[in-house]
């Protein structure tokens, strides 16, 4: 994606009011997720990159009632598909653009991202914003309901060794961006890679911030 959000927005904003019903049995793959997060109670998560919310109740769950879990997107559309469905009253719903979060530094135990990653204009410095806005230690989850190959097959393309979520490729740019992976998992019925927040991730942050 451009660094122009207007391309993101006008992809989703016509699909926003029938995202759910596109992808009607990828709840589980979410909830499965979310529980491998290993978020605790009380804990402070952003679902970065909503789009319609599907995973916000479940984080809400992993957090409880004393956690806090925001839901941030680009897309208008997408945010009013969120509070259509309801999922509004499990987290705070924020038009706001991932690569400059209205999230203080180190705000945040964790972050999940579905989807994300392929509409990140400058996926290195967005993930940097990312481990600013997360504590030391703090965790990651790059998320997608169905795996590379599969994903590939759906669209109609052929899956190649340079994509941005292959193994070796997405460890790199972690690693680059203020991160260290912990877990790949790609197989047909999910994508998931986990990674931690490197404290000096954070401490760079601060010095940025401060420029």
């Amino acid at each position: 994606m451009a660094d122009d959000h207007t391309h993101v927005q006008e992809f989703f904003t016509p699909r926003a009011a029938g995202w759910d019903t596109r992808f009607p049995d990828d709840d589980p793959a979410y909830a499965a997720a979310v529980e491998d997060l290993g978020l605790r109670p009380g804990d402070a998560v952003l679902d970065a990159g909503c789009g319609t919310g599907r995973a916000l109740p479940f984080l809400r769950d992993a957090v409880g009632p004393d956690g806090t879990v925001l839901g941030a997107d680009l897309t208008p559309a997408m945010l009013d598909a969120a509070a259509d469905a309801g999922r509004g009253h499990a987290a705070q719903l924020l038009l706001a653009d991932v690569a400059r979060l209205p999230v203080a530094t180190e705000a945040l135990d964790a972050v999940f991202a579905a989807g994300l990653i392929a509409h990140l204009p400058r996926p290195a410095e967005n993930l940097r914003e990312l481990a600013r806005a997360v504590r030391p230690g703090g965790l990651l989850a790059l998320f997608h309901p169905i795996g590379r190959a599969a994903l590939a097959a759906r669209q109609g393309r052929r899956l190649t060794a340079d994509g941005l979520r292959a193994e070796p490729n997405l460890r790199l740019l972690l690693a680059g961006s203020g991160w260290r992976m912990t877990s790949y998992v790609d197989e047909d019925s999910r994508f998931l890679a986990l990674a931690v927040n490197q404290s000096r991730a954070a401490s760079q942050g601060d010095a940025d911030s401060q420029a």
